[in-house]
């Protein structure tokens, strides 16, 4: 999926590719003022707030480097035979605004679409899960203390401006589960300095940083942190662990009156290393990943016009002979090659609008789409889906 955020990335960055996460700290500007605005703004991210019922810790607001009790801005909405949502009272959360705070609303490609189609085309672009998380801070409001992520971040700064501090890692590579707390900064700083609107920055796993708007007076500041986590080794070995049961030998009990022989297990497992290598994961990690959310398709609620592949890794499409292969999801559809321009239209992440697509790949496109909506690889392209397209990634076949 050719998205501009991610060509925008590349360009800010100085990447050649995907290939760059993690490998080191980078830096760099966007010198398109629209895509800011068209990927979320401060008003959005607010609406997004009072139109649904958050809860925390996926909506959250901090005070003085202290969290705000939920009390403070929550208020429950009562309908006229008294069911009650949990909702935010935007009049106390605005005053928290005025005097200073930090909102942050975790997993906003969950709620916002254009959020969702930029996190699906990260996703695409990396061969890893993505999720985004949004920022907002007003006037003099401090963020987060010092802290590292488990994961390598691309922070995207959306508007209005904020101070940073990010430092070396104090640990190689640390983990969510790992042997060591890792809880001593590093005292080494690789970059200090502000973040403008318009500026991107890449953030390794493990590294310490800190954001705060504190001595900045009155403004804001939003951006979007988009956290990637990429698989290690420890991955691998857990998946061969599940792979292991296939054998006998490790189902057998490790109990201390019927010792298994040491030297036929380390025998087993070396074969079970060789038999599954880390690439082997990799492509088995794509293909297992469940399906996505997207709404269903009802005829009785209007014609299938228009869909997009909303799988959360690009399908792969194996031809052989007179018959072509769509793996994806856990899923495998075996299709006449004829279908293949088709295919390759429907699949490409891109929306497609049927008719359109007939006239440059042939009518039968019609009836592929209607097998890949069935079979859920692909979603109906309502306007709201079809909105976090718009201006941001080209229609396929058009």
């Amino acid at each position: 999926m050719e998205h501009q955020l991610i060509s925008a990335i590349e360009t800010a960055l100085g990447w050649s590719g995907a290939e760059e996460l993690g490998k080191g700290f980078a830096r760099g500007g966007l010198d398109d003022p629209a895509l800011l605005s068209r990927l979320l703004t401060p008003n959005r991210l607010l609406d997004i707030a009072m139109r649904r019922s958050l809860n925390r810790p996926q909506f959250r607001c901090f005070q003085k480097g202290v969290e705000v009790h939920p009390a403070v801005y929550y208020t429950d909405s009562v309908s006229p035979r008294g069911q009650s949502i949990p909702m935010v009272n935007m009049r106390s959360l605005g005053n928290l605004l005025r005097d200073g705070a930090t909102l942050i609303l975790d997993q906003a490609n969950v709620f916002d679409p254009t959020m969702e189609v930029a996190c699906r085309a990260l996703q695409w672009w990396a061969h890893e899960r993505v999720q985004v998380n949004a920022y907002l801070t007003t006037n003099d409001a401090a963020g987060f203390p010092l802290h590292w992520d488990d994961h390598d971040v691309v922070i995207v700064q959306l508007a209005g401006e904020k101070e940073w501090e990010v430092r070396a890692a104090s640990r190689k590579v640390p983990m969510y589960r790992d042997s060591d707390p890792n809880n001593t900064p590093s005292d080494e700083i690789i970059w200090s300095g502000v973040m403008r609107t318009g500026d991107v920055m890449h953030i390794p796993r493990g590294h310490w940083h800190q954001a705060t708007r504190t001595g900045s007076g009155s403004g804001k500041s939003l951006h979007v942190t988009f956290g990637i986590t990429k698989r290690t080794g420890a991955s691998w070995l857990t998946w061969l662990a599940d792979w292991c049961r296939e054998r006998e030998i490790f189902r057998h009990d490790l109990d201390r009156w019927n010792i298994l022989d040491s030297a036929a297990l380390a025998e087993a497992a070396t074969a079970l290393l060789g038999e599954r290598s880390p690439a082997d994961y990799l492509a088995a990690y794509e293909q297992e990943t469940t399906l996505p959310r997207h709404v269903p398709f009802l005829d009785i609620l209007g014609p299938l016009d228009a869909v997009v592949c909303t799988t959360h890794f690009p399908p792969r499409i194996q031809e052989s002979g007179e018959i072509v292969d769509v793996m994806a999801s856990g899923k495998k559809l075996t299709l006449s090659a004829k279908a293949l321009p088709a295919l390759r239209l429907l699949l490409s992440g891109r929306p497609v609008v049927l008719e359109q697509a007939a006239v440059a790949v042939g009518a039968e496109v019609v009836e592929v789409a209607e097998i890949l909506v069935e079979e859920e690889l692909c979603a109906v392209l309502t306007p709201e889906l079809s909105s976090g397209y718009t201006g941001l990634v080209t229609n396929a076949g058009s």
